[in-house]
């Protein structure tokens, strides 16, 4: 059997607690633990809580919208796939590899947070040698068999689960004024100075940015897919569970260290300016409470947080290079799977690029921090437009050539205005991201730069692509809008 013939086929051995998991672990990482402290100093505690309510809607709607397309067509391509089926063939191609190159960016962001948090326990020691061992325990995880990697992930993501659970039963005590250090008064903070709100409409859209990337990695339920043992059935469970997820983890959090965490609360605001990992707000609110030991405890989470948000990403942007190369996309040699069915060639591509956090050795850590999670967050922004506008025309393909909307495995609700809303705050998110620097009469072409970097580079993509193949917007009439059917796999 040649190679590419041998290994076309991935292993369906993801069940749903497993995709759930996924889901978690992509989601939950640094921008929870840390990048909540700095949405709440800069927009104050409800401009933080509101910016977090619209991106959770909007992910609640997106991942219906995925739901509905996931189990009609489980494909570890998802977006890539998608777009290329539903819209046009460039704008697929472009989201595929602007997911891959998203996730494997991200995962890169998070071994540079590594740094940063071992240096609370050892400071002497040079952070390139703390990537180097997280990126091989990474890279070691996901060349296991995928059962094996659905396996890891559970019990990464079950340890923050357990840790955000801890928390909000703390603060709710400390709200209670069950657990209250002396003098504070609860609910203050939000009458303090400028709070609720602070820095007005251009503080909202920056932190909505923070709070895009806090949730980036609950759309990996669509890549997974490709490997879930019975999509029709699994997918749907995940995608419910997923708003709950997002109200208990993220809202309730923002809102109870909005509570307790005065916005400009002096360690705030340095853990906002310093990326300093010890003086997370999660961190304050333990201290608040009395527990001593707290800065270890959350550092010990933390570090739990980003090998579990590194771990997904590594596998979800994997994924993604082996079924663009499967699909002619990409180099075939990405296509090939090992003897246990793991797309080793493009978990290599996928860990060179990773290594971009070796960047820190030359540039310094917190520049890379930043540039980072800025293309990050825009390319993470640009995949749920692409989710948005697949789902619309799909849904109105599908309808157009007289198939019913009861044949569906699952119908998301709220169509057409849940892939329009998601669309249009989306959009305003991303041009808004950053239109300071051009205001003032001097343009900060490094400010742009840094922030918008990932929009010119997915336009260049798309319409190379498209100059090159002459291709169009697909019409309704003519999309292939067939259920993919899988077999299941018991094992």
């Amino acid at each position: 059997m040649s190679d590419t013939g041998q290994t076309m086929q991935l292993q369906r051995k993801l069940g749903a607690r497993h995709l759930n998991m996924i889901a978690i672990g992509g989601s939950i990482g640094t921008g929870l633990f840390l990048a909540s402290g700095a949405t709440i100093a800069n927009a104050g505690p409800g401009g933080a809580l509101l910016a977090y309510v619209l991106i959770g809607v909007m992910i609640y709607f997106l991942m219906t919208s995925l739901g509905e397309l996931a189990t009609h067509n489980p494909t570890s391509g998802a977006f890539f796939t998608y777009g290329t089926k539903y819209v046009e063939g460039g704008f697929g191609f472009a989201l595929g590899w602007n997911y891959w190159y998203n996730w494997a960016i991200t995962v890169a962001f998070e071994l540079v947070a590594v740094q940063f948090i071992m240096k609370f326990w050892f400071p002497d020691i040079p952070g390139f040698y703390w990537s180097a061992l997280f990126l091989g325990v990474i890279f070691a995880i996901n060349a296991l068999t995928v059962k094996g990697f659905g396996e890891t992930e559970f019990f990464f993501s079950l340890v923050k689960v357990i840790a955000i659970i801890v928390f909000i039963v703390i603060g709710i005590a400390m709200i209670a004024k069950i657990m209250l250090t002396p003098n504070l008064v609860t609910f203050s903070n939000w009458t303090k100075g400028d709070a609720p709100f602070v820095g007005g409409l251009q503080a909202m859209i920056g932190v909505a940015m923070i709070a895009g990337f806090s949730f980036q990695g609950t759309e990996m339920v669509g890549v997974a897919a490709g490997e879930s043992k019975d999509p029709k059935k699994t997918i749907p469970i995940a995608i419910k569970q997923i708003f709950w997820r997002i109200l208990l983890f993220y809202i309730v959090c923002i809102f109870i260290i909005g509570t307790l965490v005065a916005y400009d609360d002096p360690r705030l605001l340095q853990a906002a300016a310093s990326d300093n990992i010890t003086l997370s707000p999660f961190t304050l609110l333990y201290e608040k409470a009395g527990f001593a030991f707290a800065a270890s405890l959350m550092n010990a989470v933390i570090l739990t947080a980003i090998l579990s948000a590194g771990n997904s990403g590594m596998y979800s942007s994997t994924r993604m290079l082996f079924d663009m190369a499967r699909e002619g996309r990409a180099p075939r040699w990405f296509a090939k799977l090992d003897p246990r069915g793991v797309p080793m060639n493009a978990l290599y591509a996928t860990t060179a690029i990773a290594a971009l956090c070796f960047l820190t050795t030359f540039i310094g850590e917190k520049e890379v921090f930043n540039w980072l999670l800025n293309m990050s967050g825009m390319c993470g922004f640009i995949v749920w437009l692409g989710i948005a506008i697949s789902h619309y025309r799909f849904r109105k393909g599908y309808l157009a050539q007289g198939y019913k909307l009861q044949d569906l495995a699952y119908t998301a609700k709220f169509f057409p205005f849940a892939p329009w809303f998601a669309f249009i705050l989306c959009s305003i998110i991303i041009l808004g991201q950053n239109y300071e620097a051009l205001m003032g009469g001097k343009i900060n072409w490094l400010g742009l730069l840094s922030t918008y970097i990932s929009i010119p580079l997915f336009l260049l993509i798309w319409l190379s692509y498209k100059w090159k193949y002459k291709t169009k917007l697909i019409p309704y009439q003519e999309m292939d809008v067939q259920p993919v059917h899988v077999e299941r796999d018991e094992n």
